[in-house]
Order: structure tokens, then C-alpha cells, then sequence
């Protein structure tokens, strides 16, 4: 039994040319290789079909194949031919007749902002053989979950996207305070005494923190405000402060999804923003399928 760990793919295609033009120099000038290059090749594929495969004619002119030659020159012409093929297939996805199941982990706020958008414009941008699932994105086991497959695309900040992974930056964010239509506050101008005042809802992601990221930035200042209540999901907080008097600090994509019931104004402070990206196993980096989804997600977000 040959071992093919030792073959190098070109002496197959050489012996391919070999067996076609049974003369060394013409398959030399198909191979677009010097004669003694060929003919050093066809010692060694001597060595490794165990057989002369070629022989000097009785005419004294090119060559003759052996038996063995002729038992390998029709199979081994498809082989390479069908190797070809595999090699410049260019794979392509149709979403409105292919079958695919798309797995993206985010936080709610990202779902809640890019996801509904994907989710709208879906049923218009793909068939019915098309489905996405949305996972909460938890930072810990989000490599090993792009490792196994499990997720195929993980939408969140540069801090929860493994650095092993592959990213595309869909856009960036900042944030802005939110309040109630209507709010005893009234619609004056933020300053900070007012801000540091009043009731706060935090969305603490990681669950019963009541310190979050404007506090850090309020401690750089040498102040604190009062978080009356701690929340693990965005989703919950519009339909909260539009029915008490409690205020957030929110991303500004995500609170203009509430503008029928919720008054936003910049903040009292300079505070930093994030970027949102999204990330892939770098298998996945020509899956035309994912290539279509994470095209779909940049478009969304630029809009």
C-alpha cells in the first residue's frame, strides 16, 4: 500500500503529463518544467508506484507505458480533475432558497437595537429556510462557544470578543439619560447636582451590581448618585421608568427605540461610549453564509 503522506500532489500531476504524452520533453513543455526536472520526477515516482511506468519504445522514439500505467492513467486524470474542481469551487449561499440556522449571542441591548432590525428585515432578505437564534452573550464562555460552533456570531464590545477571533467594527455608541414623558423633573437641561439627585436604574449585565460604569466615571469626579434599583436586562427598563419616576443612564440607539414614551438629554459629564463589534471563529471567516449575515448586520448598523 502506498503511503500518500509522502507523495507531493505535483508528481501526480507530472505523472499525469507523463502518461498523456509518453515523452518526457513534451511533458516538460506541458509542465512548463526543464527536462532533467521531469525525468528526476519520474525516477522518483518509480520509486514510489514501484514499477517502471514508462518504458523506452522499440523504435527507439518516446516512450512506452507499462501496464501499470494504463491501469492508473484514466482514474488518476479524474482524480486531479475532481481535485481542480474542489479547489476553485467557489461556494455560494442563496437566504431565500438555502436552509441555514444562525446562532448570534448579544446582550439584550445589541438584540434589542441591531437584532430587531435583522429580525425586521428578514422575512424580505431571506426564505423561509433561513432562522436566527439569539443567545445571551456571556464574555467567560464565549471562546469555547465560537470554538465548538455552538454560537456562529458574537455581537458585543472589544472586551467580550476573544482576541483568537475574527471582528468587524458595526459601529459606535454613547450614552445618554433617559426619563419618562412627563416626568416632575421637567425638561430643562441636565446638570450633575440634579443627575447625582435622583433615582437611578442600573443595568448591570453580570447581574446585582449597584455600581456600574457612570459610577466609575462619577467617582473621577468625587461624586456618587443614589441606584435604587439593579436590573440584568435593557429590555425592562423602558416599560419601567415610563411608569414611575425613576431614571437611567442608557445607550442612545437603544433609548431612540423609545422615543413615543421616553425624553432623553445628554449628560452632565463627559463619559466614554463603546464600540459594538461582532466576532467570528476565523473558520467561519469565507462561510458565504455567515459572510451574507455579518454584510446584512454592517448594513443595519450603518443605517
Amino acid at each position: 500500500m502506498i503511503d500518500l503522506r509522502g507523495i507531493d500532489l505535483n508528481l501526480l500531476v507530472s505523472l499525469d503529463a507523463l502518461l498523456a504524452e509518453s515523452n518526457v520533453t513534451r511533458a516538460a513543455e506541458r509542465l512548463h518544467l526543464t527536462q532533467p526536472a521531469v525525468s528526476t520526477q519520474l525516477s522518483r515516482l518509480r520509486q514510489i508506484f514501484g514499477d517502471p511506468l514508462l518504458l523506452p519504445a522499440e523504435t527507439g522514439r518516446g516512450m512506452t507505458r507499462t501496464a501499470r500505467a494504463l491501469e492508473l492513467m484514466e482514474p488518476l486524470h479524474a482524480a486531479l480533475k475532481n481535485l481542480e474542481a474542489v479547489v476553485r469551487h467557489q461556494s455560494v449561499f442563496d437566504p431565500h432558497t438555502d436552509t441555514r440556522r444562525f446562532v448570534i449571542a448579544a446582550h439584550d441591548n445589541a438584540t434589542a437595537v441591531l437584532g430587531m432590525r435583522l429580525m425586521e428585515r428578514l422575512p424580505a432578505s431571506a426564505g423561509p429556510g433561513v432562522r436566527v437564534a439569539f443567545l445571551i452573550g456571556d464574555q467567560p464562555t464565549a471562546a469555547s462557544r465560537l470554538e465548538s460552533g455552538e454560537i456562529d456570531l458574537l455581537l458585543g464590545s472589544d472586551r467580550m470578543i476573544p482576541p483568537s477571533m475574527k471582528v468587524r467594527k458595526l459601529y459606535d455608541e454613547h450614552f445618554v439619560f433617559v426619563q419618562r414623558k412627563g416626568h416632575p423633573r421637567g425638561d430643562a437641561p441636565l446638570d450633575l447636582d440634579t443627575y447625582c439627585a435622583l433615582d437611578h436604574v442600573l443595568v448591570s449585565t453580570s447581574g446585582g451590581s449597584f455600581h456600574g460604569f457612570m459610577d466609575e466615571h462619577l467617582d473621577e469626579l468625587g461624586r456618587e448618585r443614589r441606584v435604587a434599583l439593579s436590573l440584568q436586562h435593557f429590555a425592562l427598563v423602558p416599560e419601567l421608568l415610563s411608569k414611575t419616576d425613576y431614571v437611567s443612564t442608557l445607550p442612545s440607539r437603544f433609548a431612540t427605540r423609545y422615543a413615543d414614551r421616553l425624553d432623553t438629554f445628554a449628560l452632565p459629564f463627559e463619559a466614554r461610549g463603546f464600540t459594538l463589534y461582532a466576532g467570528w471563529h476565523p473558520r467561519n471567516q469565507a462561510d458565504p453564509a455567515l459572510v451574507w449575515l455579518r454584510e446584512m448586520l454592517a448594513e443595519l448598523a450603518e443605517q
